[in-house]
This record gives structure tokens, C-alpha cells and sequence, in this order.
């Protein structure tokens, strides 16, 4: 590793030197590695499981009937994203964490969503990071890392009140997996919302990124989800260049200082900061920030 730059692998070097089976460890681990070393990786591997849970028809069929994505798609995409921050900020287990949590099961208990595919969606939430940092990631992740964000997801999912959970990432891999054989399956609805999710993704894209933004996600897709979501095939050289691009982009970042301080996300919706109040669909904003209020939402 000398040949990198100079200090590249110090939080890599940090990493090992935890237990990720003690809790405050694991939260300094989950850090390290997704705001400090591959944070944008990681954000991209969580914008592909967003699409993931598309090609299941009963999940994305709820998502176009509740109307977030064409109403308040942007909204929508950064407030998911804000439980997540919420939840690594000061650990799973902090307060700050917990009051996120709470609030996105008061979302969540507006509607039938049986356990199965809340673990599926909380699995697609470790695997498409992890794959996609082995894909394009500067580095790979060490074991140590693995089990960190393996009993971090798990920790977060059993405050959402899931269970039958994996204890091993491999665990969660095979849940995956498994669950796209059986469940995977071309609906309208997945297209319909898949749609809504690249117009979002490329409305908050920088402007060099729009003009191919939708061909170039459709050419980081898998051909099982792409078939899913009835996304059309992309020519194999736009294939090609997408993957030689992101994997240049790796080796050149071997070179880079390391990140000194976190990275912090921009939020379209927030660009001034959020607080809590703000999280959640605006139909039910009322509601969430007065709990004794009757829902009237369905």
C-alpha cells in the first residue's frame, strides 16, 4: 500500500484496530468507511438499491399509488436519505438515532407492508453499497468492515421492528438473491417509478451529468433488474465506458489525501440544513409533529 498517497490508508489502518462486536466501535467503523473513505461510493450503492426495490411489483406499486415519486420525488429521495445520516451520525443507538427511526415507523404504519419485504429493502440497503464498492470502490472493504455493517443494518432494522434478520453479510446476500428470483417481475408500476427516480436523479444531478444520465443508469443495471424495471437495452459500448470510466476513477483516487473530515451530503430540499420536523411526506407532516392527532391519511 506505500505506493498510494501518503495517509490514504490511515482510517483503513484505524479500522482494523476495532472490534466491530462492540457497539461504539462498530458506529466508528460504519463512519470511517461511509463518511470518511467511500462516501460517494456508498451513495451510489444506495441509489441502485432505490431501484432494486423497484422490480418487486408489490413495493413499487404502493410507491406509485402513494404518488411521492411524481408529487414530491426530490423531497422523497432526500429525506430517505436523511434517516440514514440520522442514524450514523451518533450511532444506531443514540437518541438522534432513535427519534429518526420512530419517526420513519409512524410513516411506515400508515400502510400494509408485511415483514418480508422490509427485510428485503433493508437487505438491498448493505448489498448495494458493499457490491458496488467491491465493483468501483478505490479499495476493497476489509472483513472488519464487513461485520460492522453487517450488525449495523441489523441494529437499525430491529428498531424498525423487523425480524428473522441475517446475522452475516453473506446472510443478507442470500436473502437478496433469493428474493429477487422469486419476486422479480416486469409491472408498469416498476417502470412508472423507476422513471420518476431517474427524472429526480437527474434534475439534482451537475449540468455536465444530465444530457446521458438516464442511459448511463440504465447501463449500470444488471440485466435481471433491468428486465424488472422494462428499462431498454443499452449498446455494449456505452456499457463498457461506463465500467472502464468508474474504474479509472478508482485507481486515480488511490493517489488522493484521505478525507480528514466527514462528508456531508447536500440536500436539495434542505439546502439550508433540515431539522426532523421537515422529514416525512408533506401530507402527513401535521401528524408526525403532533403524534395525538387522528391520521386522516391513508
Amino acid at each position: 500500500m506505500s505506493w498510494g498517497s501518503r495517509g490514504r490508508y490511515d482510517h483503513l489502518a484505524e479500522i482494523r484496530t476495532l472490534d466491530p462486536y462492540d457497539d461504539a466501535d462498530r458506529d466508528r467503523i460504519v463512519t470511517l468507511t461511509a463518511r470518511h473513505d467511500l462516501p460517494w461510493d456508498f451513495d451510489q450503492g444506495v441509489a441502485i438499491a432505490f431501484l432494486r426495490d423497484y422490480g418487486v411489483p408489490s413495493i413499487s406499486r404502493l410507491l406509485d399509488r402513494t404518488g411521492q415519486f411524481e408529487d414530491h420525488g426530490v423531497k422523497r429521495y432526500d429525506d430517505t436519505l436523511v434517516f440514514q445520516e440520522e442514524a450514523v451520525a451518533d450511532g444506531v443507538d443514540s437518541p438522534r438515532a432513535r427519534a429518526a427511526i420512530d419517526r420513519l415507523n409512524r410513516i411506515h404504519g400508515h400502510y400494509q407492508i408485511p415483514n418480508d419485504e422490509f427485510q428485503y429493502v433493508l437487505a438491498t440497503t448493505i448489498v448495494g453499497p458493499v457490491r458496488w464498492i467491491r465493483r468501483f470502490g478505490w479499495r476493497d472493504l476489509d472483513p472488519v468492515e464487513l461485520v460492522a455493517l453487517t450488525r449495523f443494518t441489523t441494529r437499525f432494522g430491529e428498531r424498525m421492528g423487523i425480524t428473522g434478520l441475517p446475522e452475516t453479510y453473506e446472510g443478507y446476500e442470500e436473502l437478496l438473491d433469493s428474493y429477487e428470483a422469486e419476486r422479480f417481475e416486469p409491472d408498469p408500476a416498476n417502470t412508472r417509478v423507476t422513471e420518476a427516480t431517474i427524472r429526480i436523479g437527474r434534475a439534482t444531478a451537475p449540468w455536465y451529468l444530465k444530457p446521458g444520465f438516464r442511459r448511463v443508469t440504465i447501463a449500470l443495471m444488471d440485466e435481471p433488474l433491468r428486465v424488472a424495471l422494462g428499462m431498454e437495452e443499452q449498446p455494449r459500448w456505452l456499457v463498457r465506458a461506463v465500467d472502464l470510466g468508474l474504474r479509472a476513477r478508482a485507481r486515480a483516487l488511490r493517489f488522493f489525501p484521505p478525507r480528514r473530515t466527514p462528508y456531508e451530503r447536500t440536500h436539495p430540499t434542505y439546502p439550508n440544513g433540515y431539522e426532523l420536523s421537515q422529514i416525512g411526506p408533506t401530507k402527513m407532516l401535521d401528524e408526525l409533529n403532533n403524534p395525538s392527532k387522528e391520521s386522516t391519511v391513508a
